[in-house]
């Protein structure tokens, strides 16, 4: 007795269940599909350029520690790269006077910028990425656009005076460490809650790693440098130069971030 050969029949089903699907999905599923087939699922898996690629940026163009996707269909524009610029400049200006470049010590110059760039513009980048989806982008971005509003809130001369409070409006610095505890403890903050975004960001490129790792270490040194101070009662100088190290290197991380977000199609 023959058994009878069901692979045309299986491979029918199958073909048959595969075209079901394939006709279900949308045009930004057939775009990933394809991206995927094409550049492999990791971030940097870009296997081949025979078809004239000879770049891939370096995590898709996106503010999203996930598998690489294309932007170029999209009818929004890509919010990440303005974002990331934000916030390079502001922390780029901060961690400069923090590792007391030129002789710089006070930071009342950023207040402007965290104002209207690291914190305004950031924060609207941080509402698109929500608008196209990215649920990293817009917590981290977001975040981050928060915390340098709430940065130049605490240092606004007279506006709010929250430091001159602290300080004991301008007395001998026997009150100063109320505000020096207090600003080290909102740094500490912040360095938790980027290391939330630092183990979201293990399995990404380097670069995208780094970004997040070296602003971790950032506010953990501020944060240590404010609450652990030198032998005059002054925030740490050592530890606070080193924070302005890694803030510095955190800057230029997000610059080359944003640079492939904005080196696209559409300016090729």
């Amino acid at each position: 007795m023959s058994v009878p050969n069901t692979d045309h029949t299986t491979n029918t089903a199958v073909n048959g269940d595969t075209d079901h699907i394939t006709k279900n999905m949308t045009h930004e599923e057939h775009q990933a599909a394809k991206s995927a087939a094409k550049f492999g699922y990791g971030p940097l898996a870009h296997t081949h350029t025979s078809s004239g690629e000879s770049r891939l940026p370096a995590f898709g163009g996106e503010f999203q520690p996930g598998t690489y996707k294309q932007v170029k269909d999209r009818k929004i524009a890509n919010p990440a790269p303005l974002g990331l610029c934000a916030f390079a400049l502001t922390t780029f200006v901060l961690g400069l006077i923090n590792m007391n470049a030129r002789g710089l010590m006070m930071p009342n110059l950023v207040v402007g910028i965290a104002y209207g760039y690291g914190g305004l513009v950031q924060l609207l980048a941080g509402m698109w990425e929500m608008a196209v989806g990215n649920t990293f982008g817009a917590t981290a971005l977001s975040s981050y656009g928060g915390f340098w509003l709430s940065f130049a809130i605490i240092l606004t001369p007279g506006g709010f005076e929250i430091e001159e409070t602290l300080l004991g409006a301008g007395t001998p610095p026997a009150h100063a460490w109320q505000f020096y505890d207090s600003f080290g403890l909102y740094l500490i903050g912040w360095f938790i809650f980027t290391t939330l975004l630092v183990v979201c960001t293990l399995k990404s490129t380097v670069a995208f790693f780094l970004l997040f790792f070296s602003l971790d270490l950032a506010f953990m040194l501020l944060g240590i440098g404010y609450l652990h101070r030198d032998t005059m009662g002054a925030p740490n100088p050592p530890i606070i130069k080193a924070g302005g190290f890694f803030a510095l290197m955190a800057a230029f991380m997000a610059w080359y971030n944003a640079l492939a977000g904005i080196a696209d199609d559409s300016n090729r």
